[in-house]
């Protein structure tokens, strides 16, 4: 299956990776049809997905379920007339019901719009205006019924409101209707023809700043995450990957559907109530996945518990994505596992843009070197590029010329975003980063992030890596606090772990620390300790939203 879409599978070196790896595109690309229908004719046992929950409810999918069951929906759509082109929102948390539905709209062109459970009705009512959505699907969640509802007084596009696994007055019981259908559904014809650069899915971002932006993809998009999945993640086929995710996040499509299916590996859908360290461990145990993938925050809480009563034999392979990786849980999680975690960069508009691949022995802090497709590089406000050590943003050169596989296309009616997304023909990531001699790339944050005391440009990831090797440091988020000498001065905003409280002593105790760990003049010179910080619906930690609170 993989040896259809790129050169070559194996590669010597970082540098024979780099420089030869490519990626076919058929012009008439389509996951649901080349990749899950193709797995189910060839291997029609071959495990696709391995679903779970905290209620002991367990299913095994192979590539023919999946395929059958998504012809059903495609049928359904077809009969209520959803067709290509037409946006459909999906808010299905782990349900195992979201692949199957995903891989229907794919097939039949339609555009698929993930959502969050968390969204609110202001969130809803935006994103149905906005992408002009025309079905809402939803899990039977009270709460979020209720938004919904909401919201659709003042969304006339939306036609149809489904609901799955519960009943509601004037909602579509998806399950009951869709399962009538007939598993047979011939590839379109035609106008419903699907092409490999038709629209095929769009994600909110999670921006810390503003409303979010509608990333755009096409057909050829899941081919981009080979990338992702075979040379970063590691994946092996008949393996079990898990990645830990939502599905309103675009971290499910980068973990746990597309490369990952691509290359021959099922997926651990693990729909779980809350993240819980131990009950997470217990799964990955009991489950016996071969590789793994989740956030620096999720591997924080995990390396709290005691590992020594799991059995993680079965792993063959780690990473992170999401947010930097402190090295303090770089080396604990080494220490603990004998795993060392490949960390990874990218973005809801494109697959692992920067990534420790398997060449490469991981740099603790560093997110590695870049992927082969895009010409990044490191460059500075005015264009040119950065030497070594020297501070700049991450940016794709000259994406028209040779457009990568897997990038977005843009965002989606927003000219002026686009404007600045693709400013002098470059893709522009909007993240700052340096280079070390030997090629490796160490992520600063976010330009909006950096912060300018006295003179010097702080980025908060250093400081927040030195005061994760502080045992009383669970989480951290180093932003800019105003100050009418300084300008800025650098605040600390704290979660404690277990067994300490907040003390005039240990403010300073972590300001020494920090004082140790990296240059003195980057030491908090204002600390606040707090039970959790703000973070976006995907985890991310919200810096802004500290700022704005700052400021006022």
């Amino acid at each position: 299956m993989l040896n259809k879409y790129i050169s070559r599978e194996k590669y010597e070196s970082y540098e024979d990776f780099n420089d030869n790896f490519k990626i076919n595109v058929p012009k008439d690309f389509n996951f649901g049809f080349d990749i899950v229908d193709e797995w189910a004719e060839t291997e029609p046992n071959k495990i696709a997905l391995v679903w779970l929950n905290d209620h002991g409810d367990k299913r095994n999918f192979r590539f023919t379920d999946i395929k059958e069951e998504s012809n059903k929906i495609c049928n359904y759509f077809k009969s209520i007339g959803i067709k290509k082109g037409d946006a459909v929102m999906l808010i299905l948390k782990r349900r195992y019901e979201y692949w199957l539905t995903a891989v229907a709209l794919h097939k039949i062109g339609a555009i698929l719009i993930p959502g969050s459970f968390l969204l609110t009705e202001k969130d809803l009512t935006y994103r149905f205006t906005a992408a002009n959505v025309k079905m809402i699907i939803s899990v039977a969640d009270d709460e979020l019924i209720n938004n919904i509802e909401n919201a659709l007084t003042h969304s006339p596009s939306v036609q149809f409101k489904a609901i799955l696994a519960g009943q509601k007055p004037g909602w579509i019981d998806f399950d009951k209707e869709y399962s009538k259908e007939s598993s047979e559904f011939p590839r379109p014809q035609g106008d419903e023809k699907v092409k490999a650069n038709d629209k095929m899915l769009i994600y909110f971002t999670s921006g810390t700043t503003g409303m979010p932006k509608m990333v755009q993809h096409i057909q050829s998009y899941p081919l981009g995450h080979i990338l992702t999945a075979k040379y970063w993640q590691q994946v092996e086929n008949n393996g079990l990957h898990l990645t830990v995710s939502d599905s309103g996040w675009a971290k499910f499509g980068w973990g746990k559907i597309y490369g990952q299916w691509i290359c021959g590996s099922a997926v651990l859908g693990y729909d779980m109530d809350k993240f819980v360290p131990s009950l997470l461990l217990k799964v990955i145990e009991s489950s016996k996945i071969t590789t793994f993938c989740a956030p620096a925050t999720m591997y924080r809480f995990i390396i709290q518990e005691d590992l020594s009563k799991f059995d993680l034999s079965s792993i063959h392979h780690c990473c992170m994505a999401g947010e930097p990786l402190n090295p303090e849980v770089f080396y604990k999680w080494e220490r603990l596992t004998g795993h060392k975690l490949y960390e990874g960069f990218g973005q809801s508009e494109g697959p692992v843009l920067l990534a420790n691949f398997e060449w490469i022995i991981p740099k603790p802090g560093s997110t590695g070197k870049p992927s082969p497709l895009f010409n990044l590089k490191i460059v500075k406000d005015d264009g040119s590029e950065c030497g070594e050590g020297e501070e700049g943003e991450i940016v794709i050169k000259d994406v028209f010329n040779n457009y990568p596989v897997g990038l977005t296309i843009g965002y989606y009616n927003d000219d002026n975003a686009n404007k600045i997304l693709f400013k002098n023909g470059d893709f522009h990531t909007g993240d700052n980063a340096w280079r070390d001699e030997d090629g490796h790339i160490w992520f600063i944050g976010r330009k909006d992030d950096v912060i300018k005391c006295s003179g010097y440009r702080i980025g908060p990831f250093e400081v927040e890596s030195a005061l994760m090797t502080h045992p009383s440091v669970l989480e951290c988020a180093i932003t800019a606090a105003p100050d009418p000498v300084r300008g800025q001065i650098v605040k600390a905003t704290i979660v404690l772990a277990k067994n300490y409280s907040p003390s005039p002593e240990l403010v300073k105790e972590l300001q020494n620390h920090v004082k140790k760990g990296t240059a003195p003049y980057k030491y908090p010179r204002l600390i606040v300790f707090v039970d959790e910080l703000p973070k976006t619906t995907s985890g991310k930690i919200k810096r802004d939203t500290i700022r704005k609170t700052d400021s006022n």
